[in-house]
């Protein structure tokens, strides 16, 4: 909403972050950003969205519609909730909706076949030639119908007869994977990743520099390299700027993937396990070195963490008895998904309160992997160019 200070919860251009959350940050200094709509009732069709808004009749806002804007915005503040520690004053948003109605800017409204005003879309001249969708909502009952999709259309090509806007921008959940989807079918690319940290947390975490260098890699247990190369393609860009990706194997019943990026940000090393075992279906383990220091590996199973090892539980901060805890080797499971042996296993996958406990980084990192069958995970991406069948991949 031009002329008006940000709003929490809300992301930049791209990407948002969190789960159902948006991001953003109110103040003179921050330009406002999209708020998403939020994740559907059920998948969206896997071609196509739907050919046109059944019964949807899309129109300008007037002030007759005040009370009931109000009330989906109401449910749309209550749909996603605040980033922990960002509060929300319900009153202020509700007020910067009223100054929307009437200005210079864009409010289109859908109706039903009934005539009852069910979403609405927000949006504004950002700078010359690039509109900004402010906001975009449609109610729960209204969803699946195209409603969504003709608020976005009309908002565009207001932008474009009025405005002269040659692009359109708009932000969506980093998770919410039907949305951008949907999102990308009509044209739309990823252009930036807005992040964020609570205050606090970033202080503590930036008093330490790390100790040395991370790397690691991912191993899907597939011969289906094919499979692992589309979804390291497609999902590697959503994480960041990688300088490359290196696809390797099968061996021993595993695809290896490298990347610049995963070698830099551990994180995404996590994000990529979890993306490359819900594209394939197959179990993948992530495993590397981190600050030189200590070994990682997590475990997923069709996308979700079923174990996770640190070598060194309380490396980064203190931590909870029980969590501490949960980050110790569970033989069991990784016998039973990569065939290690559960005794040995035990007695490889140690865990100490520093370092030094465990002699070696690297030769117990080399160790893990080794009793769990993955093929050259003593390095990062910038050794995997020597692997057998490495595939390079370039990201744009």
């Amino acid at each position: 909403m031009a002329g008006r200070r940000s709003r929490p919860r809300q992301g930049g251009l791209g990407l948002l972050l969190r789960r159902r959350q948006a991001v953003d940050w109110r103040g003179a200094r921050f330009r406002r950003a999209v708020r998403p709509v939020p994740e559907p009732d059920r998948s969206l069709p896997a071609d196509r969205l739907p050919d046109r808004a059944a019964g949807m009749k899309i129109r300008e806002a007037t002030a007759q519609d005040r009370d009931r804007l109000r009330e989906l915005y109401t449910e749309f503040v209550n749909e996603i909730p605040p980033l922990p520690g960002i509060p929300i004053d319900i009153d202020h948003e509700l007020g910067e909706l009223d100054d929307y109605l009437g200005s210079e800017n864009i409010a289109l409204v859908a109706d039903d076949d009934g005539g009852r005003v069910v979403g609405f879309a927000l949006a504004k001249l950002d700078h010359p030639g690039i509109g900004k969708l402010s906001d975009l909502y449609v109610a729960p009952e209204a969803r699946r119908q195209g409603a969504a999709r003709e608020l976005i259309r009309a908002a565009a090509m207001r932008l474009r007869d009025a405005g002269g806007a040659k692009v359109l921008t708009l932000g969506v959940q980093v998770t919410n994977e039907d949305a951008r989807s949907a999102y990308e079918r009509l044209g739309f690319q990823t252009e930036a990743l807005r992040l964020y940290a609570p205050i606090e947390q970033l202080l503590q975490r930036s008093e330490r520099a790390p100790r040395g260098p991370s790397f690691g890699s991912a191993h899907v247990q597939s011969d289906d390299e094919s499979a692992v190369e589309q979804a390291v393609r497609k999902y590697v860009p959503r994480f960041g700027r990688s300088g490359g990706s290196i696809v390797t194997g099968p061996r021993n019943g595993w695809t290896a993937v490298y990347d610049e990026l995963c070698d830099r940000e551990p994180g995404a090393l996590r994000r990529l396990g979890s993306e490359l075992s819900n594209a394939t279906g197959a179990v993948t383990v992530t495993i590397g070195l981190e600050e030189g220091a200590v070994v990682r590996y997590i475990v997923f199973e069709r996308g979700s963490v079923v174990d996770e090892y640190l070598s060194v539980p309380e490396y980064y901060k203190p931590l909870p008895p029980g969590d501490a805890i949960a980050l110790g080797a569970n033989p069991t499971v990784v016998a039973r998904l990569t065939g290690a042996d559960p005794g040995e296993f035990r007695r490889v996958a140690r865990t100490a309160g520093n370092p030094e406990e465990l002699g070696s980084p690297q030769e117990l990192l080399e160790q893990v992997a080794g009793l769990m069958g993955l093929s050259g995970a003593g390095h990062g991406h910038e050794g995997a160019t020597s692997e057998p069948g490495a595939r390079e991949i370039a990201h744009r």
